[in-house]
C-alpha cells in the first residue's frame, strides 16, 4: 500500500507496449463490489481464492504487466507462482514516502482511513514485517525512494 505499483505498472506497461491489469481492479470488476464490501460480506478467505485464481487466469497470456496487491504474494502459493511464471519487482519505498503517500487518500483506503499518520506509520510497519518473508523473494528488489522508468528498464529485462 502506497509504494507506487499501479503508478509504475501504467507507466511501464505502456512503455514496454505490454496490456496491463491492477489485480484489484479485476477484482472489483469480476466482484461488481469494492473490495471492502468483499472483505465485509464474503471475508478474506473468499477475497484471497477469488485474487488467486483471477491472477492465475490473467497468466494464461504470453506477456502483460500485473500489479498485484500488497497480499497477493502472502496467500495461496502465489509467490511461487509468479516467480515461476515471470518476473517479480518488489517496489520498497521507505516508510515515511509510503506515509505521505498513504496519508493523501485515506479516504479511499478503508482500513486506514480512521488512523492518524502516527498510527498509519505503526500499520504500514507492522503489515510490512509480516509480508517481508514473501516479498524478499522477489526477483528484482527496488529500494528507493526516487525510483524513475529508468530504474526499472535498466535493471528489468522483460522480454
Amino acid at each position: 500500500m502506497g509504494a507506487g505499483k499501479s503508478y509504475w505498472g501504467k507507466q511501464l506497461a505502456e512503455v514496454w507496449n505490454l496490456p496491463f491489469y491492477d489485480l484489484d481492479d479485476v477484482i472489483v470488476e469480476a466482484e461488481e463490489m469494492a473490495i471492502s464490501d468483499i472483505f465485509a460480506t464474503k471475508g478474506e478467505d473468499y477475497f484471497r481464492e477469488k485474487e488467486s485464481m483471477l491472477l492465475r487466469e490473467l497468466s494464461k497470456q504470453d506477456k502483460f504487466l500485473i500489479s498485484c496487491g500488497g497480499g497477493t504474494p502472502c496467500f495461496q502459493d502465489n509467490m511461487d507462482f509468479m516467480n515461476e511464471r515471470g518476473v517479480t519487482v518488489w517496489i520498497n519505498p521507505s516508510v515515511p514516502t509510503m506515509v505521505e503517500r498513504l496519508s493523501r487518500k485515506k479516504s479511499k483506503r478503508p482500513l486506514i482511513q480512521d488512523l492518524d499518520d502516527e498510527e498509519l506509520a505503526v500499520f504500514v510497519e507492522r503489515k510490512l514485517a509480516e509480508r517481508l518473508p514473501f516479498y524478499q523473494q522477489s526477483q528484482h528488489i527496488i529500494a528507493s525512494d526516487d525510483i524513475t522508468l529508468e530504474t526499472f528498464t535498466k535493471n528489468i529485462d522483460h522480454a
